[in-house]
Parts: structure tokens; sequence; C-alpha cells
């Protein structure tokens, strides 16, 4: 009796360890923006946010993570400019305001499903070194990504895996 017992305990922590290390894992890849909305307090529905937005955004096993949002289409521009010059025209420069970039190390509380990013760079001068953190949810095979800083509360992101 005493044996299957002790047999029990081991398979248990077992599964409880797989279900761990599942879970851990399960953000880990690249996963590509299928809708950025954002909740209308008025009307009660969620609204595409920004006439519509894509990217992508990638997580490691080793807690490092990147994003890149874009409005949609950015890529189909005429616009063409030189890397890394001063000389750019004032309508290409407006048109990289469209991008948003930053690389962050990722930690994640599993108990309150939020995952946070310590940004270590960033399009934005203003925002290199801070820490976000967004409520995650998986249903099926999509990532639902939610701010829960004030200024970005009611946005919306769902990601699919590449």
């Amino acid at each position: 009796m005493r044996t299957k017992i002790t047999l029990l305990i081991i398979i248990e922590l077992l599964l409880i360890s797989c279900e761990s290390e599942i879970q851990e894992n399960k953000l880990t890849g690249l996963w590509s923006l299928v809708v950025m909305d954002n909740y209308n307090e008025e009307t009660k529905e969620w609204e595409v946010w920004n006439g519509g937005m894509q990217g992508y955004i990638l997580y490691d096993d080793k807690e490092n993570m990147s994003l890149h949002l874009l409005t949609k289409d950015y890529e189909k521009t005429a616009l063409r400019f030189p890397d890394f010059d001063d000389s750019i025209p004032l309508e290409a420069l407006k048109h990289l305001t469209n991008s948003y970039v930053y690389f962050a190390k990722y930690s994640i509380n599993y108990e309150d499903s939020v995952v946070t990013h310590k940004r270590i760079s960033h399009s934005n001068p203003g925002e290199w070194g801070n820490k976000v953190h967004r409520k995650f949810g998986f249903i099926g095979d999509t990532l639902t990504l939610e701010p829960l800083e004030d200024k970005t509360a009611g946005l919306r992101l769902k990601w699919v895996r590449n």
C-alpha cells in the first residue's frame, strides 16, 4: 500500500512538472498579429485600432522577446530613403513613425497570466528600460495580449503562431 501511494505521488509530481513545462513553453515562438483592437466604452464593442495593424512578436526560450508593430500595408509605399542618414525627407520621417519596435527581457507570472517585458531597446528613446505588463491567454492556436498600463488599457492584440 505504501509503495502504491509513493508511486502515485511520484506520478502526480511528474504530471505537474510536465504541465508546468508545457505552460512555460507556450509563449515561445514567432507570432503574427491577426488583429489589434480597442474596446469602445460608449458602444461596448471592440473596434479595429488605428485602421488596422500588422506585426510580429517573438519569444525565445531564454527570456528574450521582440515586437514589431506597423500600420496596415506599411511596406507598400513608394518612399525610399537611406538608412542612418540625416537627409531623410519629412514625408519619409512621418512614415517611419508608423513602425514601432522594441526588444526586452521577459518574465511570466503564471498565477495571474501576466507577462512582463523589461525593454532593453525601443524605437522611442523615452521607452528604453521601461517595464510593461501584458495579460495573456490562449484560445486554440491564438495568443491574446492585453496591455495593463492605463495609457494602453482597452487594447487587445491577437496573434497566431507562425
